[in-house]
């Protein structure tokens, strides 16, 4: 099933069944009143929730439940999880991690194979999927970063990977919006990042695992996740391959030490491959290969005006989760 927020009724939304094909939705606050709060009873909610997604799909009633079928206007949703108690973000993509260090002539060290990269992300608000990236100074050095996400119900603490795997309970993308130029000095403070990362934006719905079918197995989502900046194509690796660690194992090293909430968003990291004709999920993965091809990067960063578009088709060519969409715009 796919599921979605409104921009109505308080910090949290409304939480909504969306169609298959994205086109129509009915509200579900008589099953519960938000995500979150489904997710915290989703054994209770989930079947409950698939019961008003199948019925819509096969049915052309105007109400489900006595709620009525409206046709989705994207504008008017926020993103699934409008907040949310954590978002760990890894970085699986170990070609994306080699090349940004060997740009800067660093090896990358044996235990980024065996032990994943993660840090506590921004998580009290996230953009809708059309909420423009507002930004108080193009010099911060804008970029996005395309990313595949999971969302866990209660995790507890210290599971194996195979039982972490059982806690996927979504799937979405993100828009980790970064400001490169003020990376650099953060983390020479040697205590990660902060002022570099602003809230991003989420798809607008999340999908269970078998809305993907074979698309989604080993714990990977194989497919291309698609990028256009300003209109142009600007990648689509394949977000199944050259991914280091699976979300089973990156849920399980987000809780090694304690347990996570319902609602807690995992992240893949910037997807990238070893190929690089597959074109890039961020801009400093677009500046590394310059540099390591020309000795320089030759892509600036985001100014105000640019346009971002992120999004996964399915093998009909049908959008799965609904695109982000957004401009970079002043504070």
């Amino acid at each position: 099933m796919k599921l979605g927020s409104l921009k109505e009724g308080g910090r949290d939304g409304t939480l909504v069944v969306v169609s298959r094909d994205l086109s129509r939705a009915v509200r579900a606050t008589g099953i519960a009143p938000t995500l979150q709060r489904a997710l915290e009873d989703w054994d209770t909610t989930a079947p409950r929730l698939n019961s008003v997604y199948e019925v819509l799909e096969i049915s052309p009633a105007e109400t489900i439940n006595g709620e009525p079928v409206f046709a989705v206007d994207f504008a008017a949703f926020a993103s699934p999880l409008p907040r949310a108690y954590e978002f760990v973000d890894g970085s699986a993509y170990l070609p994306h991690v080699a090349r940004v260090r060997k740009a800067r002539g660093a090896e990358v060290p044996e235990s980024f194979y065996t032990d994943p990269l993660m840090y506590q992300a921004t998580s009290a608000g996230f953009l809708g999927p059309r909420d423009p990236v507002r930004v108080g100074d193009a010099a911060f050095g804008i970029d996005l970063e395309a990313e595949v996400v999971v969302v866990t119900d209660d995790v507890p603490m210290a599971p194996t990977a195979a039982q972490a795997a059982s806690h996927i309970q979504l799937i979405g993308l993100v828009n980790d919006v970064s400001l490169r130029n003020l990376i650099p000095g953060e983390l020479a403070k040697g205590f990660g990042f902060l002022q570099s990362k602003p809230r991003s934006a989420l798809s607008p719905v999340f999908v269970t695992p078998d809305e993907l079918g074979d698309a989604w197995r080993d714990n990977k989502l194989h497919l291309p996740l698609l990028t256009h900046v300003n209109g142009a194509w600007f990648g689509a690796p394949e977000a199944g391959v050259d991914m280091q660690f699976d979300f089973s194992q990156l849920v399980a090293h987000a809780a090694k030490t304690r347990p996570l909430s319902a609602g807690t968003i995992v992240g893949s990291g910037t997807v990238a491959n070893e190929d690089t004709s597959l074109g890039a999920s961020c801009f400093a993965e677009l500046r590394t290969v310059e540099t390591l091809r020309d000795g320089k990067p030759s892509t600036p960063f985001m100014a105000y005006g640019d346009t971002v578009r992120i999004e996964m088709l399915d093998a009909a060519g049908a959008s799965i989760f609904g695109a982000i969409e957004q401009r970079i715009a002043p504070a």
